[in-house]
């Protein structure tokens, strides 16, 4: 069953995803992603917001590729990561129906039979990914925490800014990018769970660098995210 992001359905699904919580680590790892996020980006969100509201934006097509291109290149990595396994924990996270990599490859093949050149990734892209990489070899608790934010992320603010662009430049049209194998919800509380788990070994001390790096996270997902208007 494939799950899609349309109207009132990913309405409900969000709702749904945002009711589930499993207490633990994960909850305060949401509390803090909170605290970065604008009350525009999310109704739990606690910074004003500064410029032009997302809401507001005027996508284009170059910008919308650029965007996906450099998507993938992250989670092509992030894919690349928990295949190594540097840690152990690290294979928890594989296979959770979360991966998005081969559906941006199909949106992709399907921009390129529309007639667009699909360009190459850019540096917020290559920057993020060449992070996390090296992040990935030596520091666990850090790389969980942009792990968690990135997937996360896209499930819900992610989903909503799909929409907007899909109504704006895209006739409505709906990308893979958006669509999960079953049901969404039940996906993401699976990892949640799946997080407290590897969160219950680690120090107070830990927890907290990897809170610490939450801020980095959305810098970077940021600078992605911004290239929709490139």
């Amino acid at each position: 069953m494939v799950v899609t992001t349309t109207g009132t359905t990913a309405v409900a699904a969000e709702e749904r995803t945002s009711k589930r919580h499993t207490g633990g680590f994960v909850d305060e790892m949401r509390s803090v992603a909170m605290k970065l996020h604008t009350k525009d980006q999310a109704k739990d969100g606690e910074k004003e917001t500064q410029g032009k509201s997302w809401r507001k934006w005027e996508p284009t097509i170059d910008g919308y590729l650029k965007f996906l291109v450099d998507s993938k290149h992250v989670y092509d990595t992030l894919d690349k990561i928990l295949d190594k396994a540097d840690f152990p924990e690290y294979a928890e996270f594989k296979s959770t129906g979360l991966e998005r990599a081969g559906n941006l490859a199909k949106d992709l093949e399907w921009f390129k039979e529309q007639g667009h050149v699909i360009p190459e990734p850019l540096s917020p892209g290559i920057d993020y990914s060449i992070y996390i990489e090296e992040l990935s070899k030596k520091d666990p608790h850090a790389f969980i925490c942009h792990f968690y934010n990135t997937y996360f992320a896209h499930t819900a603010g992610g989903r909503m800014i799909g929409r907007k662009v899909a109504a704006k430049i895209l006739n409505g049209r709906e990308l893979e990018f958006y669509k999960w194998d079953g049901d969404l919800p039940q996906l993401l509380q699976n990892v949640r769970e799946k997080l407290n788990r590897v969160a219950e070994n680690w120090t107070r001390e830990q927890k907290n660098h990897c809170l610490e790096e939450t801020e980095k996270s959305f810098e970077f997902n940021g600078d992605i995210l911004r290239l929709i208007l490139a």
